[in-house]
């Protein structure tokens, strides 16, 4: 039987709702996996995007007074020497590093610069309800539901298995995803989560 409390809890919450440039060091950004299809979930992304939190080892060529291990701040920009506050949240590893060279070539001929996730502390996903440890959760790499349910310790004895909800940011809104824990084996596909992605079981 479902207990009231967790039940308007979480019927509360839904209505409201209504990598890298350079290898990285060790093994701590998500593995990349190929994807063939744009937006299958069931396939991890290509690539990592920076986000909050994460740890940037930036390298310019010969110049040490410019490479730093720089934390990415909440609101999404790094700070250096000469560039002051440059958008790292969102980008790749790729992606950042042409930024900063195109702004470094501004104060030294062709720079030759290297940005490493060196730490992924951004890659957070949240499980709420009828499991046995709720809570936010820090990746270190790609995961599916099915993975995150194992982190949270796996159902209690009064979990709706079939009725278990993901809400997914879309833009200005959150997105429901159903998930049927009962047909994972047949018709429910398990599917990878995306940083923010709230797992919600009834």
């Amino acid at each position: 039987m479902q207990r009231p409390g967790v039940r308007t809890l979480l019927a509360g919450v839904l209505l409201g709702s209504a990598v890298i440039a350079a290898a990285p060091a060790g093994a701590q950004a998500p593995v990349a996996v190929a994807s063939e299809r744009d937006g299958d979930r069931r396939i991890a992304p290509e690539t990592y995007q920076i986000g909050p939190e994460d740890l940037l080892q930036i390298s310019v060529w010969k110049n040490e007074a410019l490479s730093r291990l720089v934390p990415v701040r909440p609101d999404g920009k790094i700070s250096l020497p000469l560039l002051n506050d440059v958008q790292a949240a969102g980008l790749t590893a790729l992606e950042l590093r042409e930024i900063l060279a195109r702004k470094l070539a501004d104060y030294m001929p062709n720079p030759e610069v290297s940005v490493i996730v060196s730490e992924v502390r951004s890659f957070k996903v949240s499980v709420m309800g009828e499991v046995a440890k709720p809570g936010r959760y820090e990746l270190k790499s790609w995961a599916t539901v099915l993975d995150v349910l194992a982190m949270a310790g796996g159902f209690t004895q009064f979990a709706s298995r079939s009725r278990i909800v993901i809400l997914q940011a879309d833009g200005k809104t959150m997105k429901r995803i159903p998930f049927n824990y009962n047909r994972v084996a047949g018709e429910q596909e398990n599917f990878y989560l995306r940083n923010g992605d709230i797992i919600l079981v009834p």
